[in-house]
């Protein structure tokens, strides 16, 4: 079994690990109501997606 020589510093162990962050998902605003939704998604405070409206609610 392989057993590492010199001990990995913090430097060298962040280093690696630079890659495993995560991002904060993207937000559009839906172009009826102007509500924050995710892209290329129903919004579900008006129910349009790309100008058709999808599923009913009850806005007024």
């Amino acid at each position: 079994m392989a057993v590492p020589k010199r001990k990995t510093s913090k430097s060298k162990r962040d280093m690696r690990r630079t890659h495993k962050k995560t991002a904060a998902p993207s937000v559009t605003t839906c172009a009826q109501c102007g509500e924050p939704k995710l892209p290329h998604h129903l919004c579900m405070n008006c129910g349009t997606y790309k100008g058709r409206t999808l599923i009913e609610t009850d806005e007024d």
